[in-house]
């Protein structure tokens, strides 16, 4: 599926883009509608945070010709029981669909949902997540993988049991990042406890193949390494991103590497997002999204208000991401205007 857009500039324009997003906010499907905070003038911005409540460790996507974000519901663990998403077709006005995956739909899930990574394969949405927060081995937990037809869910449990249930390589199975190269090989990037891996998943998504070398997940964790693990690809070179610093704390915070194989090996290059005390504190576990057909950036991550003091108390928030000249990621500025309507174009009749 492609998805078109263009630079949404003129009042009149983005009046009738609220309208539309007015009535998909009206659909039966027991959807609701959230907006932005709106600067004023011609030009309409998202605002930051985006839509209202606790979330984070948001990942955006592109399906079916809107933009997706699916974030972990911030709370206490034995709360975090489900995820809500949030879809749109400009960045600005976004509509809720609210317990797209529960516990109640995997067996084995009982607190601690975090994380969501979606892909689309072979027409239907796998939905990546960690659950239950395991400490070692001996606990039954870890990351899972639903599966549904459609972008909104319902996403039902794939396999009954967790796809991974232990520690490799020292890297907590949790902060799950599906990732599909363009090649079209799909791998799970994931971990916390400050080691990450790499496994090559099968193409019915039930499990991993080996490398050439016999193994199965290959470390690639970088200098600072925490967790919350993002890859993408610009110019043939794999930008590979990750969060530092104590997620409850104000600094934490996105580094990156850069390597020619999504194996890397990866050496840090620095730090892109942080907190700036004038606006908000704890910026981190992000995603990065490419406006297809652009060269067009942007950073989706959560962060803490001001004056907040609830290590739950995150929300999801986007600027612009943009590139040196030769390549290098430039520091991120995070905002309180958030980023200027991009309006998505239907490419599909009928929808």
């Amino acid at each position: 599926m492609i998805c078109r857009y263009n630079r949404v500039v003129r009042a009149s324009c983005l009046s009738l883009l609220a309208g539309c997003a007015s009535l998909g906010g009206c659909a039966s499907d027991g959807r609701s509608s959230a907006s932005g905070t709106k600067s004023a003038g011609a030009v309409e911005r998202s605002g930051n945070p985006i839509f209202p409540g606790w979330y984070a460790d948001p990942e955006v996507a592109c399906f079916q010709d809107e933009f997706w974000v699916y974030p972990t519901y911030s709370a206490p663990y034995d709360q975090q029981t489900h995820f809500d998403a949030f879809s749109s077709r400009d960045l600005v006005h976004w509509t809720k669909h609210e317990r797209v995956l529960e516990a109640a739909s995997v067996s084995w899930a009982r607190r601690a949902m975090w994380a969501p990574s979606v892909i689309e394969h072979r027409g239907r949405y796998y939905f990546f997540f960690g659950a239950n927060d395991i400490q070692n081995d001996q606990e039954f937990g870890g990351i899972g993988v639903a599966v549904g037809d459609s972008p909104s869910g319902p996403f039902k449990d794939h396999l009954g049991k967790p796809l991974v249930d232990r520690f490799h390589n020292g890297a907590q199975p949790i902060d799950q990042f599906a990732f599909r190269d363009p090649s079209g090989m799909l791998y799970l990037i994931y971990g916390g406890w400050r080691h990450c891996n790499i496994a090559q998943l099968r193409d019915d998504l039930t499990g991993f193949e080996a490398f050439p070398d016999g193994t199965t997940f290959k470390e690639i964790t970088p200098e600072q390494y925490v967790e919350g693990p993002f890859m993408f690809v610009r110019g043939g070179k794999y930008y590979f991103m990750w969060s530092e610093g104590g997620w409850t704390g104000p600094n934490y915070s996105v580094a990156y590497a850069i390597a020619d194989s999504p194996l890397g090996p990866f050496k840090r290059v620095g730090k892109i997002l942080q907190q700036d005390a004038s606006v908000a504190t704890g910026a981190g576990h992000h995603s990065v999204l490419r406006v297809p057909g652009t060269d067009e950036y942007y950073i989706v991550y959560h962060r803490r208000p001001l004056g907040e003091t609830d290590g739950n108390h995150r929300v999801v928030c986007i600027d612009r991401m943009r590139f040196t000249a030769d390549g290098l990621i430039e520091p991120v500025k995070i905002t309180r205007e958030g980023v200027e309507a991009v309006r998505m174009e239907p490419t599909k009749l009928g929808r």
